[in-house]
């Protein structure tokens, strides 16, 4: 292998970051970090600038910017501090990177994550919503400018390692029939449903399996996240709707399936770990050690699969409607997400009001055709206008 590969992780103070950057550190040899962003966390940011010293550091605030450069210059470091609107946008697109890691939760990862493809990087995506935001636009220009897309999320990686090399000539030329995404139910997989409207913040953030971010957390007690997994396997496979159904595996061991029209299913199976999807995109197409531990499938000695059930789950069904009606519909939905899941995480709405509410934006918003970011953003700006103005709405009859 020559040289050592140029990294940018976007988001490196979330979960996935902190996972990437601990494969990455295991491996001095192959991967340098030239730039980091982060959101709010400054100290454990400039912690993971002490220990990585990158050329770049990005924070979107202008005091938190600030405070980064003090603690920078008092310990010596060479590091840039970068703030503004086109920071991210930079270090995604820096003519030395080979590799960015895209980990920003939400709408805000799509500009920098689509920087990157127009440069014509190795993305590892690890923010679904960019997909869901801009699913035609994003593989598009994915094609156009010649990036490679590989997929972080722990079930597309799966799927991903499971298809043929050759499933871009179509998955029924490759002989798939299914594409079966595996949820693992979340914690709220055996409560009754009359008592869903009562739990907390924190019960739903308690994921039983995984530990990841809250609002993450949240889309995984509402199921919301296998939705926005179900549009992303969509464009990521070129996968028609009815192609891609839902198992409940509570264990999370095996991480998704593909059917096959001769009868065989392959599964990617491994322990519920970050770091095996993040060193798979890492290495890719090598296999690097991740840090993490065998499978010992005798200690597990059972594997469940249930049904789905889209009553307990009605944001599922949601994202299945947006992505048949396409346009701005799956953007909509994304947006009022967002904006009920950040309402219910600061208590100001129910639990199950997070459904109800992008039910009322999605039956409310006008679906438009999208052809740019711009409609894109458009899209996404008066949708979270009209799920504010709903999240008031609820906030005033409770």
């Amino acid at each position: 292998m020559s040289g050592r590969r140029g990294i940018t992780v976007l988001g490196s103070t979330g979960s996935i970051g902190i996972n990437t950057l601990d494969v990455i550190a295991r491996h001095p040899d192959r991967f340098r970090v030239i730039a980091l962003s982060a959101n709010t966390q400054v100290e454990q940011f400039f912690q993971q600038c002490l220990e990585f010293k990158p050329r770049y550091a990005a924070l979107p605030s202008q005091s938190g910017a600030a405070e980064l450069q003090k603690k920078i210059r008092a310990a010596g470091l060479m590091t840039e501090v970068l703030t503004g609107e086109s920071a991210l946008e930079d270090i995604a697109a820096l003519p030395d990177i080979d590799c960015v890691m895209a980990a920003i939760v939400g709408a805000a990862g799509l500009k920098p994550t689509m920087a990157a493809v127009r440069a014509g990087k190795t993305v590892l995506l690890a923010n679904k919503e960019s997909l869901v935001m801009s699913g035609a636009l994003f593989m598009q220009a994915v094609k156009q400018h010649g990036a490679t897309l590989l997929p972080i999320d722990s079930e597309h990686n799966a799927i991903f390692q499971a298809l043929p090399r050759d499933h871009s000539s179509g998955l029924t030329r490759a002989g798939v029939t299914r594409i079966l995404l595996t949820a693992s139910g979340g914690p709220f997989r055996g409560v009754p449903v009359e008592r869903l409207a009562q739990v907390t913040p924190d019960e739903a953030c308690a994921h039983p399996n995984w530990v990841m971010g809250r609002k993450i957390s949240v889309d995984s007690a509402t199921m919301m996240n296998k939705g926005l997994e179900v549009i992303e396997a969509h464009w990521l496979f070129d996968a028609a709707p009815d192609v891609i159904d839902i198992v409940v595996h509570p264990q999370s061991v095996i991480h998704s399936m593909v059917a096959f029209s001769d009868g065989s299913v392959i599964a990617q199976l491994g322990n519920p770990d970050m770091r095996t999807p993040i060193a798979y995109g890492l290495g890719f197409p090598d296999r690097i050690e991740a840090g993490v531990a065998p499978l010992d499938l005798t200690q597990i000695a059972r594997l469940e699969f249930e049904p789905l059930d889209r009553q307990r789950f009605p944001c599922v069904n949601l994202a299945y409607q947006a992505m048949r009606a396409g346009g701005s519909a799956p953007t909509i939905l994304n947006a009022a997400n967002e904006m009920a899941v950040a309402a219910f995480l600061d208590r100001k709405i129910g639990f199950t009001d997070i459904a109800t509410l992008i039910t009322e934006a999605m039956e409310r918003a006008d679906i438009s055709a999208v052809s740019s970011l711009d409609d894109v953003f458009d899209a996404d700006r008066h949708a979270r206008v009209l799920a504010q103005e709903l999240v008031t709405k609820c906030m005033a009859r409770s």
